[in-house]
Parts: C-alpha cells; structure tokens; sequence
C-alpha cells in the first residue's frame, strides 16, 4: 500500500508531464481520427444513399439506342440483378435566352430515382420533378408551367439516321417523345449529380459534365418511343460494397468485362443487322408502292389510249363507209346502191392505219390528245427508270450509310458528381493519413523526453525500491502507468474531438458543396482503438526505453547521485575569432546548448516539425488562393468565352461583334467531354473509368488559326519531376499541330498523362476515339483538351463515321460549326464582368463567361477548412512541445538554477539566462522547420489529384514569417508558465545532497 500511496504521490507530483502527454496524445488521435471521421461520415452517408435510391452500377450506351433485344441480353448476364431501359430525351425552352434540359423518365424498376425534396413525385402526362437548381436558376417554384420544344435530332440517336434523312431503326422501333407542356409538382435531388447547387461547385467555372443546362423528371405516362436512350443495371453484392472501395470496384468489373467480352460484340452485330434490315424493308417496301403506283398509271394510260383508238377506229370506219356508199350511188339500180350502203366495206390493217395518221393529223384536237398520251408514256417510263436507279442505289449505299453499332459500357466513375465527390474526400483523407505521422513521431520524442526525465529524478528512489527487494517490473510500473493514463485519458479526449468536432467542422463545409441526405456522425470502435492503441504503443516504448537504461544499473549504483557528464569543448570554442570575444554568459549558453546532444535534438526536431506543419498547412492556403489569378490571369490571357448552341453559332458572334468591344479573337468548337486513360487492349474498348477518367473541355481550333491559339492561352510544356513536383518549360515553345491532342496539366496528373500517352477522348456527341498527346500544357483550373480542326476529324470523323463518308460532300465531312469565342475585351474588370453578364441575357448566348470576375470569385471552401485545421493542431502541438521541453529544461537543471540564485543573480537575470536558451533552440528548430515545411508541401500535388485542379505548390514569403513568427509567440508564452517556476526554486532545498 506505501508503494502505492507513493506512486500516486509521484504523479500528482508530475503532473505537468501528465498534461503534457495526454496534450500530444489527443491532438495526435484527434488529427488520426477526425479527418478520417469527416470523410469516413461522408462516404457511408453517401453510400446509403445511392442504395436507397438505386444509383446504378453499370450504364450502357449506344450509338444506335438499345432496343428490347438489347435489353433482354443484359438481362441474361450473369451477375447482373436488374436492368431498367431508360427514355429520355434533349429539350429546349426559353429562360433568359435559350436554355436545354434532358426529359428523364422515371424508372419503374427501382434504378436512378430521384430524391423527393419538396412537393410530389410526377405521376401524370405534363407532370415534371425538377431539381433545385433550375428552381433557383428560374425563380418558379411548385405549380409553375413550363413549355418545351424538343430538339430536332436527339443526339442519343443522331447515328441511325440514313441517307434519305429517315430514321433507319427498325419498323417498330421508335425514338422517345416527350409532353411539352408541363407542370412543376415537385424538387428532387438527382441521385447522379449531388452538387450544392448554392455552393462552390456552382461559382466556380463553366464546365459541366452534363451536356444540358437541368434535368427534368417525367414520369412513364405520357411517354411515347421503343427505342431507349440507356440501359441502367444493378450488379449482385455490389450495395453490400461501399461503392468507394476497391471490393465495390471489382465486384462490378466482372459483370462489365462479361458484357464487354460476349454481350456488346454480339448485340452490336445485331443491332446493325436489324437496322440494316429495317433500310432493306424500308426499300422492299418503297419498290412495291412505287411499283403499284406506276402499274395504276400505267393501267389509266392503257385505258386512255384504248378509248382514244376506239375514237379515230370509229371515225376511220365512218369515213370509209360513207366513200362506198357515193360508190354504189354511180352504179346501176337503187338496190345495188342500198345493199352496199348497208354493208361496211373491209380495210387491210394498212389502209386502216393510214387513215388513222391521217385523221389523227387533220384533227388538232385528236393530235393534242396523241401527244399528252405520248408524253405520259414517257415520263412514266422515265420515273420507272429512275426509281429503280434510285433504290438500287439506296440498297448499294445502305451498308456504308449505317455506321457500325458502338455500346459504351461504363460504371460510377463516368459520373461527374460521383468521381468529383470521390476524388475530394480521397485528397482530404489523404492528408489525414499524412499528417498524423508527424504528431506521433513528435508524441515519441517527447514522451521520450519527459519520462526520461522523470526515471533520473527518481533514480535514488528507484534504487531503494530495487534494494528492498521490488521487482524491476514492479517499479518499472510506476511509470508505465502513468504513461498509460496518460494516453488513455488524451485518447480518450481525441476520440470526442476526432469522432465529433473535426467531423462536424468538415463537414459543414463539405454539405457547402454537396448535398448528402442523411448525414451522421458515426464512431469506429476498431479504428478508434487502434488509433489509441498506436499512441500508447508509442509512449510506452519511450517509456520502457527510459526505465531499461536506468534500471539496468545496480541497486548501489541507482542510491548515489548521477556522476555529471565530463568536460568537454564544443566546436564553436576551436573557433577563437569568435569564441574570444563571447561573453561570459554566452559562452555558458554555448556550451548548455551543444554539450547536452539529446535537448538539442529533442527540441530542435519537435519545433522544427511544428513548424514544417504551419508551413505545410499555409502553404496549401497559398496554393489555393492563387489558383484562380494564375489560371485567369496568366494562363488564360483572353478575357471572355463565349458558348452558344450550334444553330445559335452565327447569331452570337455577330451579336459580340456588333458591341464593338472585342480587340481580338478566336473562334473555337467547345464541347463537354470524358478523357480516359487508354488500356493496353483494344483501342475500341467503350468501358469508361478502367484505367481512370476525367471530365473535360474539348477545344477544336480552326486549322488556319491553330498559331492564334498562343495569343489567347499561354502555352507551356509541363513535365513531372521528384516528388509529385513538376518543370515548366518556356513560354511560347508549344505549338498545336495535326499529330495529337494537348492535355491540361490537371487532367494529366490525375490520371498519369504525359506526351506520347494514348488516351480515349468523347466528345459532345459521345463518340470515342484513340488519340495521341503530343503535350502537356500547364493548366491548374479545368481540364481543357485543346485538338485541331484537321486532327478532329481524323479522329471523329475518319473513325466512327469513316463509311458515311462517301455518301457526304467533302465540305459536309470536314466542317465544324464553331460555337464559341474567345476574345479579349477593351475595359476594366468590371465593365467586362458587366458585358458578360448582359451577354447571358441575349437569346443567341449560352454561356458567357469573364476571366476577370473568375479570378476575383474563385475560392475552395473545403481546403481552406482543411487548412485552418491543420495550422490550428500544428499550433497546438507546437504550445505543447515547447511547454514540456522547457519544463523538462528546469527540471533538470534545478541545481543549477539554484546554484547562480545563491550567486546572486536575479529572478530577472536566472529568467533570461534560462529562456535565452530555449530562444536559441527555437530558432534552430525553425531554421530547419521553413525549409522541411516547404518540401513537405511541394509533395501535396501527389497527395491531392483532385478533378479539374492542379496544386501548383507556393509558399508567400509572408507565410514563412507568419510560421516563424507564430513559432516564436508560442516560445514567448511559454516562457509565461516557465518563469514562475524558476522564482519558486529553494536553493536550500535544492541544494542539499542526496546522500
């Protein structure tokens, strides 16, 4: 019980070691766990989510729409649960200018439903759900009306069009038509794309990847159309997979390899095989009506001619009896006369058709109606020939007008919102992974330094122990278990803060970007444990380390007082200019500091990782508020883009051209697209996000402007370096040619892109091609993808429609209506911010958008929250690593102090001589700390590959002194808590010998 009683006595005596450990040890578990919580909550939430709403696992496309025999080969796959053929369909409508929407039908089958936020889900013909962004966008709100007009050619089916303009699918298969007179009954949330639509996602840059402005939800009635735009499926196990881990991932490539190995090549062949006898029907067809048609008109002028012959027969036959007649009337008697008056005399065929050319001549009458009959015989015979030619022609060209059938098979990572949402919480979570390797090494260091500290104090009393017959294990307790508690009491706290504070803290700013129905904190007994279980181990290594190297001395050895360290020189006292003409305390202070090896090192090392972390943590605050001044300042020298809708092309650039405040410009063809890394198999392959994908700008510059490009985006060459770093090459030394594509620098680091990679570029309309990057060019906003007007079509034209090629003009095949403009605009910032905003307004824009006011908007909520947490626990470690570091420096040097008091130094005079010291140290540890914080954040670029962002790393030099300084501060009030325990020093007390 003494031994207890003592033990206990011990560490109420210790107690600010005890607060010391139990300091680093929360912030520790704290940053451990709570960045892990935060993303943890989020991704479990989300996962729930798409659960609940049957967000599909696999999405199939065709370039020729699916048909109900697609859909029951789908079904057929092995693994694959349900299948639900989706309808939808490109509307326009007027709202401010000319804005699109997709009419998506609601799915029957339990796949891709929307979430109800506000109102009624459609259940009516006209009845429509709308999502919250259009509600804003709009000003309209429940019970509103809307009209729509449907687009002319869905782009879903733009590829089964024939020759004629007809569409060549099947003799029943039809595209899907919507009402278009409608009415808001409800706000839903789509499950696809779960961006805040008031947050930063909506503020930041004009790239979508959504193809329409909204999405509008109808339900089946109403709904006309056989032929479906996508099939959704739901893989078997896959919802008992988080859908972010890699189990979820493999789970559904084995179905999507099964489709793509058996199911897509056989239904392709198929598909094109019904719609190439769809064309043949289509022309069998039209060969019988035409024959029919002109077997009536032949028929009509058969009957025509007879009656016109039985015309002129019967003049013929009255003209010749009435010559036999005047014949008979010169004969002998009235009854010869009368008998051959009554009997028609019989003409040869010759004679007879003389006399018909003869009449028909002498009447115009009867030679207009020969003519017309003629005529009709010829021009009917001229039709025959011509429609036969026609049809021959059309079953000749027939196989080249179809193209071949392509199906895109692609999972979750094709979504936008889904890989965006994924990327942002992985970069988060990888800096949780990172930084709390640097709070456990400095939680060892110190617990290193404040045990061993407290095994020497208690040396003599650790020998008696040992002499009376305890057991090192015994006595070795005392401290173990002050260790323990320790760590179990912080961890404890860390726990409350890393499974509560810093969740909610992210989280409030995540639901800034992203709407997550359903969110709750959530605690991980496993990971939480181990996050404990992982300080502990720490501390009470450095613990067992401190007792074995005391204890391992005898009884006899422990009782007497530690032997001081010989005198010995330090090198700065080699150096005579400088050591002789040192004062006498400064020579003291020299020697204090570089004799004892393991203070400088612990104090050096703790404040110098306290320090990199500040750093590291400003320096992402740097990185992000810069981005968008590079990007639309430097980067981007145009000062306005221009989008509008093909048909609208025209009218928009002559409507900027007419303002008259463009100096300069470049028209271009923009279009939202998907880049993905290209496997190593067939170059066809139509699975999306295999390798990794990225949602994209496609820029197409004109083949005699290509030199122009220059003058609006600056154009330099990126190559990686060392750790994630990577080279810029010279402005102006990049040039777009016809031999590939030039990829951003932030599409290209997140998916591993550098010159000479084969990558799958689609483009608007969803058609994939192989290319060739001849370039990296910088880029930190956006993933722009710049091709030229010759290379295009090489890749969109010569390959997917490389068979309707001869059926087409040269000038058809190669033109590229060019949507958009880039200009640069006379005026200041805000007079072009305001031009952009009226342009928005004009019936021919889309989209307009100004340089100036992106680079004043751009922000990045969710890094900034990250990064005054991480300068937040980066300062508190580094309070609570000077706090133990100076009070283990008094403690043992309590003799010491004691010793000058009794030489008549004042409490003024024994301060300054002992924090001059830890001031010293302080600046080494933050000499050392600038530079390792720097390196430590130029490796943020291999930790965040975030969609459309590069982290070019920078660190201000305000930064630096920011660091330093607040370093300092926290030495300086350190000092506060240091300075009243050296004035309670006794040097009586302290200087009685132990013995």
């Amino acid at each position: 019980m003494a031994f207890v009683k003592d033990m206990l006595r011990m560490w109420a005596h210790s107690w600010k070691r005890f607060i010391s450990i139990a300091m680093i040890t929360l912030l520790g578990v704290a940053v451990l766990t709570g960045i892990y919580a935060g993303c943890r909550d989020a991704f479990r939430s989300t996962d729930r989510f798409f659960d609940a709403q049957g967000l599909h696992d696999v999405q199939v496309l065709s370039t020729a729409g699916l048909s109900n025999g697609d859909i029951a080969a789908l079904r057929k796959v092995n693994g694959v649960a349900k299948v639900q053929a989706e309808r939808s369909q490109e509307v326009t409508f007027d709202l401010d200018g000319r804005k699109s929407a997709t009419m998506q039908e609601i799915g029957t089958n339990g796949i891709d439903q929307p979430y109800l936020q506000e109102g009624r889900m459609p259940k009516k013909a006209g009845e429509i759900a709308v999502t919250r962004k259009f509600i804003r966008d709009s000003g309209k709100r429940i019970g509103s009306r809307l009209t729509v007009t449907p687009e002319s050619a869905s782009s879903d089916t733009s590829d089964t069009n024939g020759a004629d303009g007809t569409n060549e699918t099947s003799g029943t298969d039809e595209a899907p038509s919507f009402p278009t007179k409608l009415t808001i009954v409800g706000v839903v949330l789509d499950p696809q794309n779960l961006s805040n639509p008031d947050g930063y996602s909506a503020m930041t840059s004009f790239r979508s990847t959504a193809t329409t402005d909204y999405t509008f939800f109808a339900p089946s009635d109403g709904v006309t159309g056989t032929l479906y735009t996508s099939a959704t499926l739901l893989v078997k196990g896959a919802a008992a997979e988080s859908t972010f881990d890699e189990s979820y991932e493999n789970t559904v490539k084995q179905v999507t390899d099964r489709i793509d190995g058996t199911v897509k090549t056989d239904r392709q062949k198929a598909r094109r095989q019904e719609l190439l006898d769809a064309g043949n029907k289509k022309i069998a067809d039209a060969r019988a009506e035409a024959d029919k048609k002109f077997a009536d008109a032949q028929s009509q002028i058969d009957a025509n001619r007879q009656q016109f012959n039985q015309q002129v027969d019967q003049i013929v036959s009255m003209q010749a009896g009435a010559a036999a007649a005047g014949a008979a009337a010169n004969g002998a008697n009235a009854g010869a006369a009368a008998a051959a008056g009554a009997t028609t005399p019989q003409l040869d065929e010759t004679t007879r058709e003389t006399m018909r050319e003869t009449i028909i001549a002498a009447s115009p009458e009867l030679t207009q109606a020969k003519q017309q009959l003629d005529q009709a015989q010829s021009q009917l015979n001229e039709q025959k020939a011509s429609t036969e030619q026609t049809l021959k022609t059309k079953e000749n060209e027939l196989k080249t007008s179809i193209p071949q059938v392509r199906w895109y098979v692609q999972d979750r990572q094709s979504l936008g919102g889904f890989s965006a949402l994924k990327s942002d919480l992985d970069s988060i979570q990888s800096l949780g992974n990172a930084f709390p390797i640097v709070f456990l090494l400095v939680a060892v260091m110190m617990s290193l330094t404040a045990m061993a500290r407290m095994v020497e104090e208690d040396r003599s009393l650790i020998g008696t122990y040992v002499g009376l017959g305890y057991g090192r294990l015994a006595v070795a307790s005392r401290y173990l278990l002050f260790a323990l508690l320790a760590c179990l009491i912080g961890g404890g706290l860390g726990l409350i803060a890393g499974f509560l504070g810093i969740p909610a803290f992210l989280l409030v700013v995540l639901q800034g970007m992203y709407v997550m129905p359903g969110l709750r904190l959530e605690y991980d007994w496993l990971y939480g444990s181990l996050g404990i279980a992982l300080f502990v181990v720490g501390v009470l290594a450095a613990t067992i380390y401190a007792c074995v190297q005391e204890m391992r001395q005898t009884p006899a050895a422990l009782m007497r007082p530690k032997a001081p360290r010989a005198g010995s020189r330090i090198l700065l006292e080699r150096i005579r200019p400088v050591w002789n003409r040192m004062g006498f305390l400064g020579k003291v202070t020299a020697r204090n500091i570089f004799r004892f090896k393991s203070r400088l090192i612990m104090t050096v090392g703790g404040v110098a990782g306290c320090t990199a972390l500040i750093v590291c943590g400003l320096a992402i605050n740097d990185t992000v508020a810069d981005l968008g001044i590079k990007q639309y300042r430097d980067i981007y020298q145009y000062d306005l883009m221009v989008v509008s809708d093909d048909s609208d092309a025209s009218a928009m650039r002559t409507k900027v051209a007419s303002d008259g405040r463009v100096t300069s410009s470049l028209d271009v063809r923009i279009e939202s697209g998907d880049l993905t890394v290209a496997g190593s198999g067939d170059g066809d392959s139509g699975k999306a996000g295999s390798s990794g994908s990225e949602s994209i700008q496609l820029v197409a510059v004109p083949e005699k402007h290509l030199s122009d490009l220059g003058e609006m985006v600056t154009l330099q060459p990126v190559s990686s370096g060392i750790l994630g770093t990577s080279g810029v090459g010279k402005t102006g030394s990049l040039k777009l040619d016809d031999d590939g594509v030039i990829v951003a620098q932030s599409a290209a680091s997140a998916l591993g892109v550098k010159a000479g990679s084969k990558v799958r570029l689609t483009n608007g309309d969803g058609v994939q091609a192989t290319a060739k990057v001849s370039a990296v060019n910088r880029n930190l906003i956006g993933s722009d993808v710049y091709v030229s007007e010759t290379y295009y079509a090489k890749l969109f034209d010569s390959k997917d429609a490389k068979n309707t090629k001869n059926s087409k003009s040269s000038e058809d095949s190669e033109a590229l209506t060019w949507n958009a403009m880039l200009a640069k605009l006379s005026g200041s910032d805000t007079s072009q911010t305001d031009y952009a905003e009226s342009l928005e307004e004009d019936s021919s824009v889309m989209k307009a958008v100004s340089c100036a006011h992106m680079a004043d908007s751009f922000k990045f909520d969710l890094m900034g929250a990250v990064v005054a947490l991480i300068v937040a626990l980066a300062g508190g470690l580094a309070l609570v690593v000077l706090f133990t570091l100076a009070n283990t420096n008094v403690s043992e040097r309590v003799r010491e102090m004691a010793t000058l008091k009794v030489l008549g130094f004042f409490d003024r005079e024994v301060h300054h001589y002992v924090n001059r010291e830890m001031m010293i140290l302080t600046v080494m540890g933050v000499i050392l700390g600038l530079p390792l914080g720097r390196l430590v954040g130029g490796m943020l670029t291999m930790a965040l590959n975030m969609p459309s962002l590069y982290f070019e790393v920078e660190v201000k030099p305000l930064s630096y002194v920011i660091a330093a300084v607040a370093t300092m501060a926290f030495a300086l009030l350190v000092q506060l808590f240091v300075n009243p325990v050296l004035d309670r020093i006794d040097p009586i007390s302290s200087l009685k010998s132990v013995e």
